[in-house]
């Protein structure tokens, strides 16, 4: 009786058991991310990143950003609920992201994504030994380190989509991965379409043959029931 109430909600085929986000999702992540743009090295970082409004560099920048804010997030004894860790935010350029994190272009893509690398192994850690219940704050719900995991996986691989446009090459993210990211951020995406099509749909990148493009607004950072 309780496994049938369990999918009292869902009279269509029931989604199989949630996979969690985790630790090992972000380093699978970043290693990716890594392998695949260490093949442009050599091209032109200053080139724009798919539909943003920054360049390809910048757009790295802002997720290893990204990845060192959220492992800071869980880094305190006494975690933040009520904002985040107040490091200082500046700006290269007027449209440029907002980021704590800046790299020296002189060294070159080499080190933009030595640095992307270490924003992944930070959060990873931090995912790794956070216990469970813990609760930090992000714009969208305060969250636990799952979130964060799936944050930072989607951090990953929706940016290095758009630097991978603005700078040519092929990336396709495993169905698995990005799986798990969706079904703990964006619980209300369609669950019959291909799985990183999906991703790119939520994040307001692309269309779905079923599904219009739509606009981004936020993810689900609370934790699931």
């Amino acid at each position: 009786m309780a496994h049938h109430h369990s999918y009292s909600k869902h009279p269509t085929k029931p989604r199989p058991a949630r996979e969690p986000a985790t630790a090992a999702d972000v380093e699978q992540a970043v290693r990716l991310a890594v392998a695949t743009l260490t093949e442009a090295l050599d091209a032109d970082w200053r080139a724009p990143a798919g539909g943003l409004e920054w360049d390809c560099w910048e757009t790295l920048e802002h997720t290893a950003d990204g990845l060192l804010a959220y492992a800071t997030q869980l880094a305190p004894a006494r975690l933040p609920l009520d904002g985040y860790v107040p490091l200082r935010w500046q700006r290269d350029r007027p449209e440029g992201p907002a980021s704590v994190v800046f790299v020296d272009r002189a060294v070159g893509a080499a080190g933009l994504l030595q640095t992307l690398d270490a924003g992944g192994g930070l959060l990873a850690a931090m995912v790794r030994t956070a216990a469970p219940q813990a609760r930090a704050f992000h714009a969208y719900g305060v969250t636990d380190p799952e979130g964060f995991a799936a944050m930072g996986v989607v951090e990953i691989l929706v940016h290095t989509h758009d630097a991978a446009t603005g700078l040519g090459l092929p990336w396709d993210p495993p169905a698995d991965l990005c799986d798990r990211a969706l079904a703990r951020l964006f619980p209300e995406a369609p669950t019959n379409t291909d799985r990183w099509p999906t991703l790119l749909w939520s994040t307001g990148r692309t269309e779905l043959p079923t599904h219009g493009r739509r606009t981004f607004e936020r993810w689900h950072s609370e934790p699931l029931p």
